[in-house]
Parts: C-alpha cells; sequence; structure tokens
C-alpha cells in the first residue's frame, strides 16, 4: 500500500510541476492582461462604479432568486479560505516582503479575468425552474464553443478537486486547528463540522447563499479590523514597511547582476502565484456561483465579481501581510500558518491564538460550503435528471470526504486536488480566451446602455440567446 502511494505520489508532484510551472503563471497573468486591454481597464476606470454595484446588490430579488451580493459572498467564500492566512506568510518567507507587491500587481489583473468568467456564466446559464439559476465554465463551454468533451472534463475536474479533495484539506485545517487552539479531539470536530454543513448543504442553493451572506463579511470584518488595529498601533512603522515592500520587489539596494535579478525573480513568482491561487480569477471556480445572481444584464455581475477578487487580494491578504511584517517576526524561521499565528500573538497578545483559531475554522467552513455548490452546480450538469436521491448520495460523500480529511494524512490529497485543479484551470482559459468577443460585446453593450441614461441596464434576451451555439434556452427570461 505504501508503495503504490509513493508511486502517486511521484506521478502528481512530477505532474503538478509542469501543470504548475511557470507556463501556468504566464497564462493566467497573459490573460488577465489581454481582457485588461480588451475590456479598457475596467478595473481602473470602473473602479467607484465596482463599489456601487456591490452596494446595491443587497437588494432582494423580485423572484426569490439569489441576489447579486449573495451570490458575491458565496465565491468569496472559497476565495477567502485558510490560503489567506497561511499562503500569504509562505510568500513572505520564500519571496521576501517584495511578493506582497506583485500580489498586487495580480489582483489588478485579475479582476478583469474574473469580470470576462462572470460574465460568461450569466450569459450560458440555466434557469433551475424554482427562481434560482446555475452556470460556469461547463454551461459556456458546451452553449459557447460546442465542446462537449471540454464541459464533461472541466466538471469532474472540479467536483473532485472543489467538492472532494480540497473540502478535506480544508475540514483538516479546522481540525488541526482547533486541536492547537483547544486540545479537542480532530475526530469530535470532525463531526460537529460534519453536522454543520449537512445543515445547510441540504437546504441547497438558497441556504448556502444565506450562510455565506452573513459569515463572509462578519469574518471578514473581524480579521480586517484586526489588522487595522495592528497597523494603528504600528503606525510609525508603516512608511518603512511599505519602503521595504517596494524596494524588494524591483531589487533596490541589492547588489547589482544576479543578487538583484534572484531577489526580484523570487518577488515576482512568489507574489504572482500567491495572487493567482488565491483569488482563483481564471481557475473556473467562482463562475459557478456569479451564475446563480439574478441580475438584469450579464456585465453587471461581472463587476461584483472584480469586488470578489479586490476584497480576497488586495484587502484580505494585505492584512496577514500587514500582522506579519509588522510584528517583526518574518525572519522566526517559521513559515505558513505558523508565522501567522506568532504574528498575530506578538501584535495583540494570547487572545490572537484564539482569533487564529476561529478565522481558520470560519475561512475554511465557508470555503467548504462554496466549493460543495461548485460539485453540485456540475453534478447538475452531468446528471440534469439527477433527482434528490440522487443529490442525497452527493451530499453524503462529501460529509464522508470531511471526515477523511480531518483524520488522514493530506499530502497526497494536496497533490492530487492540485492536479486536477491544473486540468480544470487551462480547461476554462481556453474557454474564455476562445469566448472572447462575446463577453466584449456584452460588455460594450451594459456601457452603451449605462451612457443612454439607464440606471439599471437590462439586456435584451434576443440579444444573448444569439451567443448560444445549437442549445436551447438563455440567459434571461423572457419577461
Amino acid at each position: 500500500m505504501q508503495d503504490i502511494q509513493k508511486l502517486l505520489m511521484s506521478f502528481f508532484a512530477a505532474s503538478n510541476s509542469m501543470l504548475w510551472g511557470w507556463g501556468m503563471i504566464w497564462v493566467l497573468l497573459g490573460t488577465g492582461i489581454y481582457y485588461t486591454i480588451r475590456l479598457g481597464f475596467p478595473q481602473i476606470r470602473h473602479f467607484t462604479y465596482m463599489f456601487k454595484v456591490t452596494l446595491g446588490g443587497r437588494k432582494k430579488s423580485e423572484h426569490g432568486g439569489i441576489t447579486s451580493f449573495q451570490a458575491l459572498c458565496t465565491g468569496l467564500a472559497a476565495q477567502v479560505g485558510t490560503g489567506n492566512l497561511a499562503g500569504v506568510a509562505t510568500a513572505l518567507v520564500s519571496g521576501g516582503p517584495g511578493a506582497i507587491f506583485w500580489m498586487w500587481i495580480t489582483a489588478l489583473v485579475g479582476m478583469a479575468t474574473i469580470m470576462a468568467e462572470a460574465i460568461l456564466a450569466q450569459v450560458f446559464r440555466v434557469d433551475n425552474g424554482d427562481g434560482t439559476f446555475r452556470g460556469g465554465p461547463a454551461y459556456y463551454i458546451e452553449k459557447g464553443l460546442g465542446q462537449k468533451w471540454m464541459s464533461v472534463l472541466f466538471s469532474v475536474c472540479i467536483i473532485i478537486s472543489m467538492a472532494f479533495i480540497f473540502n478535506a484539506v480544508q475540514c483538516n485545517s479546522i481540525a488541526a486547528g482547533v486541536y492547537g487552539g483547544l486540545g479537542l479531539d480532530k475526530r469530535a470536530v470532525a463531526v460537529v463540522v460534519i453536522i454543520l454543513t449537512a445543515l445547510v448543504i441540504f437546504g441547497g442553493l438558497r441556504r448556502i447563499a444565506r450562510v455565506a451572506e452573513i459569515i463572509v463579511p462578519l469574518m471578514a470584518s473581524v480579521y480586517i479590523l484586526t489588522a487595522l488595529y495592528v497597523v494603528l498601533t504600528n503606525i510609525s512603522q508603516v512608511p518603512s514597511v511599505i519602503e521595504l515592500i517596494i524596494e524588494n520587489a524591483f531589487g533596490i539596494r541589492q547588489a547589482a547582476g544576479g543578487v538583484l535579478g534572484h531577489t526580484v525573480a523570487r518577488a515576482f513568482r512568489y507574489g504572482v502565484a500567491r495572487g493567482l491561487f488565491s483569488n482563483e480569477a481564471g481557475m473556473g471556480s467562482t463562475p459557478n456561483a456569479n451564475a446563480t445572481a439574478e441580475v438584469a444584464h450579464p456585465a453587471r455581475q461581472g463587476f461584483v465579481a472584480m469586488m470578489g477578487v479586490f476584497v480576497d487580494t488586495i484587502v484580505v491578504c494585505t492584512a496577514t501581510a500587514a500582522i506579519i511584517l509588522l510584528s517583526g517576526e518574518l525572519e522566526s524561521g517559521k513559515t505558513g500558518i505558523e508565522l501567522t499565528q506568532i504574528a498575530v500573538k506578538a501584535s495583540i497578545g494570547n487572545f490572537g491564538t484564539l482569533l487564529i483559531m476561529f478565522a481558520i475554522f470560519f475561512f475554511a467552513w465557508s470555503s467548504i460550503l462554496a466549493n460543495y455548490y461548485y460539485g453540485e452546480s456540475n453534478i447538475g450538469y452531468l446528471f440534469p435528471n439527477i433527482g434528490k436521491n440522487g443529490m442525497a448520495v452527493y451530499r453524503i460523500i462529501v460529509l464522508c470526504m470531511l471526515y477523511f480529511g480531518a483524520v488522514g494524512d493530506v499530502p497526497l490529497v494536496w497533490e492530487m486536488a492540485d492536479f486536477f485543479n491544473g486540468i480544470m484551470a487551462l480547461i476554462n482559459l481556453v474557454a474564455i480566451l476562445l469566448l472572447s468577443g462575446i463577453t466584449c460585446k456584452v460588455f460594450t453593450d451594459y456601457n452603451n446602455r449605462r451612457g443612454t441614461g439607464e440606471l439599471d441596464p437590462k439586456a435584451d434576451p434576443v440579444f444573448l440567446n444569439s451567443f448560444l451555439k445549437g442549445a436551447k434556452g438563455g440567459a434571461l427570461k423572457n419577461e
């Protein structure tokens, strides 16, 4: 058994080194740059409008569907996870303070990518028949490109990676965090997580969205306020920290030649990688959430989706970076979640240990709910007539994976998740690039309608249905 495990570990590790090497980073980054230019720098030109649309998205749906804000919170539930605590710390240790600058730049570029994903998810979504919608890459690949095999492969990958494997890893983080904070048995913690998760997911999409709408803003606010407290109590050090980030990002004051190049390359590599993997722009996950929003025009949800990247990377990841850099613990020899823990403890005292424990719990649990829904949406794509009993089987498997993740060993599980996630991302990136013409037409239509004075532009269903390729139905109901 151990030999098989070692063989699988070697296979997935070797595959991931190719999938997630510089090639993937440049494809993800290049897609963001491409869309930034084609859409006319929406993250800059429409920055304030993004806030206006997001805040206006809390208005209840007329048809009892998912609001724009609820869809955003569902997506953020997956985006804002333990990676915002552990991943940023790893990037700082491996890439230096300069990694934070490149993380910011990556987020700005990723905002354009996620705008495109959200628009396509809205255009090619389907009506569930109960006032809600579902959609995502599987739907826009088949209905937009007519490539059924790609959409099926994407669905299989996202179900395995997000709903099963990543959820197992998230539950492992919860169990380890609670064990470290309170000493509770991991199996007992797993049972509690399973019960809480079951209470939500068996209530369907509406309950998931309502829970996400409460938990995500609350947990993010508490964490951001903690970081703000650390910044204000160390305000005199802030200018030097900002200077350190900029200097390290460009190798200023470093020795000439190879050392300078190595410093900049490390900062760039780890900053870009952390930014991309944290906000999930281009990965194909968040479109599943953004497709559910009941909005009058697909591009409206695109602006809301951009807010997700902004909050996840520019706000939450920066909060973690600020806590670590201002604590003086970067050179402690620790990395990952351990570094974040000791940094928070050094900044606010022993209370910091409990704060991180609760942050891990809620960040990871909200990710479990969102990842579950991503799987559900794609289960519905693969098996449109699955019924309540079939969906119940899927939900039970998800709950079993949570227990396995809490008590099991995760290195192989991580490698498997990265592999399927890599395949998923490649398929999605190809799709959104090939469908860029549709994205730009829809985005232009929205802005043209805004230009004529429409406060809440409405898309013409005939206009949207014209993009469908050999498929029935449309993105919006004919009202």
